[in-house]
């Protein structure tokens, strides 16, 4: 992996339906992301935060798309900071912020990927699929349409998003840890043909086969991996302090595994981690929890 790494802030909560998750990034620091990464052996660039208009300013236009101006205006940001830090050959780490951090995220490292002719593919680990649309949503919340604008479903704002067309081929993504799916949801899945592995498969598999089998996919047929990991993909008795908790997701061990079988694959050019709340959190607890994944991904081991 690169030894430089750019921490790049989105304190985003337009997204998605509750307050607090904008805290995200400022939790994260607060235990000590950069002083982690600095242990590992990385050099580490705090870029700062995105600037973004707190809700109190916005108005509502589109019930179906809620704060779509001020999402997309610092979507595009976002991902004019990422590209130009794969293009410096620099390790774009992006702390947010709701998952709709992931609509810029995948658009800049999406137009590094096209002028280099490189595939891109995503590993998706969410409770939530983000796969609704502005027709099938039943809350009108752009972080649960993340995903499927970067495939090329939804409204054209969304999917044309700093560069024409689909941002990952659906055959180049895999979710994992899905427990929380609406109904209209899961046609755009089925129909769009991207892989998913439930909370159910997790059981009935192991997390530790599951991802591997992704990632000797994947080592075939793309050539940058970037890992979108929202917290609420585990347990909330675990991480309680998330955007959006449900109940039955990974365990402690469970996350750490999977995070560190990527290390080990080495193959990670890319990482965002999304909706950690520091309202609903206990003592920072789950930021503390989501900086320990962050290291297991890019190294940090038992022995």
């Amino acid at each position: 992996m690169k030894k430089k790494v750019k921490i790049i802030g989105f304190p985003m909560d337009l997204g998605a339906g509750r307050r607090g998750v904008d805290m995200g990034p400022s939790a994260l620091r607060i235990a000590h992301l950069s002083e982690k990464l600095q242990y590992l052996g990385y050099e580490v660039e705090d870029h700062g935060d995105i600037d973004i208009e707190i809700m109190e300013t916005q108005t509502v236009k589109n019930d179906k798309l809620k704060y779509i101006d001020e999402i997309e205006r610092t979507s595009l940001k976002l991902a004019e900071v990422v590209e130009k830090t794969l293009e410096e050959d620099e390790f774009p780490l992006c702390i947010g912020g709701d998952h709709s951090m992931a609509l810029g995220t995948l658009a800049g490292i999406a137009a590094h990927c096209r002028k280099h002719d490189q595939r891109l593919g995503v590993i998706w680990i969410d409770a939530h699929a983000d796969m609704n649309t502005d027709s099938t949503t039943p809350s009108g919340n752009i972080h649960g349409m993340s995903l499927a604008a970067s495939i090329g479903l939804g409204s054209p704002r969304l999917t044309g998003l700093y560069i024409p067309g689909p941002k990952v081929a659906p055959e180049n993504t895999v979710i994992i840890g899905a427990r929380s799916i609406d109904t209209e949801e899961r046609k755009n899945i089925k129909e769009s043909g991207i892989t998913v592995y439930t909370m159910s498969d997790i059981d009935k598999m192991g997390i530790h086969r599951i991802v591997s089998k992704v990632l000797k996919q994947f080592r075939n047929n793309v050539d940058h991996i970037h890992v979108s990991f929202d917290v609420d993909s585990v347990e909330p008795t675990v991480v309680p302090g998330v955007g959006t908790p449900v109940p039955g997701g990974l365990s402690y061990r469970e996350a750490h595994l999977l995070m560190e079988t990527i290390a080990e694959c080495g193959c990670m050019s890319s990482l965002e981690v999304t909706e950690v709340n520091p309202i609903l959190d206990n003592r920072n607890a789950s930021a503390v929890f989501a900086v320990e994944l962050i290291a297991s991904s890019m190294g940090m081991r038992i022995l």
